[in-house]
């Protein structure tokens, strides 16, 4: 397979896609954040000095989906048509799973806004609660689907 983001000597390029055809792309990712119990419920309860941990972080993810360009260095600027945040509350395990789902109408794909998304809504809880559990782990985002362009649908297989 051709590395497409590296040019005749050898050096990092954006990639040209403007030759691509427009078409409809979605991107799912998930991650998870893990925490002390006394901080899910706190979490769940409201009682977050700093305010609705969730509320915030969802608009956190959306922002952090909708500025991928900017701290992605070879990502394309694109417009993004949809971006939704989910929360699920695990207190077996101690975590929130957190679930992106992006959409676009374009050149090339989403899966870097998806991913971005889990990512900024991640570290959002973790700095709104920092104050009383700094020892929160972020882990296992990866891309769950994605649908669109020439290579078509991609689906995690196994979890």
């Amino acid at each position: 397979m051709e590395l497409t983001h590296i040019n005749d000597e050898g050096r990092a390029k954006m990639v040209d896609v403007s030759e691509k055809l427009d078409t409809v792309r979605t991107a799912v990712a998930v991650g998870s954040i893990s925490m002390k119990r006394e901080t899910l419920e706190r979490i769940k309860e409201g009682s977050i000095s700093k305010g609705d941990v969730l509320a915030v972080a969802q608009v956190g993810g959306i922002m952090g989906a909708k500025g991928t360009s900017q701290i992605i260095p070879m990502c394309h600027a694109i417009m993004i048509s949809g971006c939704d945040i989910s929360f699920n509350i695990d207190f077996e395990n101690n975590k929130i799973k957190i679930t992106a789902t992006t959409k676009t109408v374009g050149k090339t794909g989403i899966e870097m806004e998806a991913l971005t998304a889990v990512s900024v809504a991640a570290l959002t809880i973790y700095d709104m609660c920092k104050a009383i559990d700094r020892g929160m782990v972020i882990n296992n985002i990866m891309l769950l689907k994605k649908s669109g362009g020439k290579s078509g649908i991609y689906e995690r297989k196994g979890l």
